[in-house]
């Protein structure tokens, strides 16, 4: 993996944005395995990026990190996947089959925010006005036959470069 741009504050000024490039699957689940051990317990993180862009991946690599060993699916179908790890949840969240915003407050998953040691929601957009602010933002895209990461984390987490020694 491979830090290719580094563009300082974000436009709303809170928060730093990385830009790495990784160049397969294994690097894309190191990348999750380096995040982890930097997120704070409770944290929100958003994952965007189109299907297929390596955002379960990425959840995969965040599971590794806590010792996690058994599958990991996409929960496209199911919403949420709980994931326990024995000494706290992880929360996987896919909004891509929602329609409507006010959905998520059926759903009851505000209660998972702080709740757990992460959530994780892919398509937060879906979600927009009924979702907590993210700790942290990552969108991953395809890149020849890799794939870009880019990072976005909440200044007052004060994360300092959680991917620099991953891959």
């Amino acid at each position: 993996m491979s830090e290719v741009d580094e563009s300082g504050q974000s436009a709303a000024g809170q928060g730093d944005r990385r830009v790495w490039f990784l160049p397969d699957e294994a690097a894309t689940e190191a990348a999750g395995r380096a995040l982890i051990a930097l997120l704070p317990r409770g944290a929100v993180l958003f994952l965007h990026g189109d299907l297929g862009a390596g955002k379960t991946t990425l959840v995969r690599g965040l599971l590794r990190g806590l010792g996690y060993a058994d599958s990991v699916k996409s929960p496209t179908y199911t919403i949420i996947e709980t994931h326990d790890l024995g000494f706290g949840m992880l929360y996987h969240l896919d909004l891509y089959r929602i329609s409507d915003p006010a959905e998520i407050d059926f759903l009851g998953i505000e209660e998972l925010y702080g709740e757990g040691l992460l959530t994780c929601i892919e398509w937060p957009q879906r979600g927009a006005g009924h979702l907590p602010v993210p700790d942290a933002e990552v969108w991953l895209s395809v890149d020849g036959t890799g794939r870009r990461l880019e990072l976005k984390v909440d200044a007052r987490r004060a994360l300092a470069d959680p991917l620099r020694n991953a891959g």
